[in-house]
C-alpha cells in the first residue's frame, strides 16, 4: 500500500509536480489549508483533531520550504540524491494547475442532483447480488464496483457526491496496491464511498475492505 501522509515528500503533500512554479505552490498551499481546516465540511469526518494538527504542520513546513528558493533547491538536491525526483528543467517548467486530493467546488451552492438515499436502500434490499457480497467476510474493490454497478451509479456520480477525485475512486475499485491513495486518505475515502452507496454498517464494511487491501503486494 502507498505511503502515509507523513511519509510523502513535500510535492506529494501539496499534490503538485516538482516543476511547480511559485503561483502553483501558493495555490496548492491555500487549497490544503481549506481542506484540513477544522471547519472543513469536506474532510471533517476523516481525521481526528490530533491528525489535523499533524497534517497542517507538515503542510506548513512543506510550503515554507518550497516557496523559498534556497530551501527548495537544497530540498530538491536531497530528493534527487535519493532518486525520488529528477532534476528540474528550469528552461521549460511544466505548467499545470495543482489538483487537490478532493474535488472542492468553487461554489458550494451548486450541486448535482444525486440519487435519493431511500431509493438506494430500496434497491439494496431487493438485490440478491448485493446481499451475497455483503455476506462475505472480505470486501474487495471489485466487490464495491459490482455493488455500485448494481445500484446504477457512475463513478462520476460518486465523485460529485463525495468530492473525491475520480482517479482515486477507480483505484479503490481496482484494488491495485501501488495506485491506492495514502492510508490516511484511503480510510476516509472508503467510508465516504460506502455511505454514498447507501450501505449500512459502514465501519464494519470499511474494516473488511482495509483488511483485504492490506494483504495486496
Amino acid at each position: 500500500m502507498r505511503k502515509d501522509f507523513d511519509q510523502l515528500n513535500y510535492y506529494e503533500m501539496l499534490d503538485i509536480t516538482p516543476n511547480a512554479v511559485p503561483y502553483e505552490i501558493r495555490h496548492a498551499y491555500n487549497a490544503a489549508l481549506q481542506l484540513y481546516h477544522p471547519g472543513s465540511l469536506v474532510s471533517y469526518s476523516f481525521f481526528s483533531e490530533r491528525e489535523r494538527r499533524e497534517i497542517l504542520a507538515l503542510i506548513e513546513k512543506a510550503y515554507q520550504t518550497l516557496i523559498n528558493d534556497q530551501l527548495r533547491q537544497e530540498y530538491d538536491d536531497e530528493l534527487i540524491r535519493r532518486g525520488e525526483i529528477e532534476a528540474r528543467d528550469e528552461s521549460a517548467p511544466e505548467v499545470k494547475k495543482p489538483v487537490s486530493v478532493f474535488h472542492i467546488s468553487r461554489s458550494p451552492y451548486v450541486r448535482t442532483v444525486f440519487v435519493d438515499g431511500d431509493a438506494l436502500k430500496n434497491r439494496i434490499s431487493q438485490s440478491q447480488v448485493i446481499k451475497d457480497i455483503l455476506a462475505r467476510n472480505e470486501l474487495s474493490g471489485e466487490d464495491l464496483k459490482q455493488i455500485r454497478t448494481e445500484l446504477g451509479l457512475t463513478v462520476e456520480q460518486i465523485a460529485e457526491e463525495t468530492k473525491i477525485r475520480v482517479n482515486h475512486i477507480r483505484s479503490i475499485e481496482g484494488g491495485q496496491a501501488q495506485q491506492l491513495p495514502p492510508t490516511v486518505f484511503l480510510k476516509g475515502f472508503v467510508k465516504s464511498y460506502l455511505k454514498c452507496l447507501g450501505l449500512e454498517s459502514v465501519e464494519e464494511l470499511s474494516v473488511r475492505y482495509m483488511n483485504t487491501v492490506s494483504g495486496l503486494k
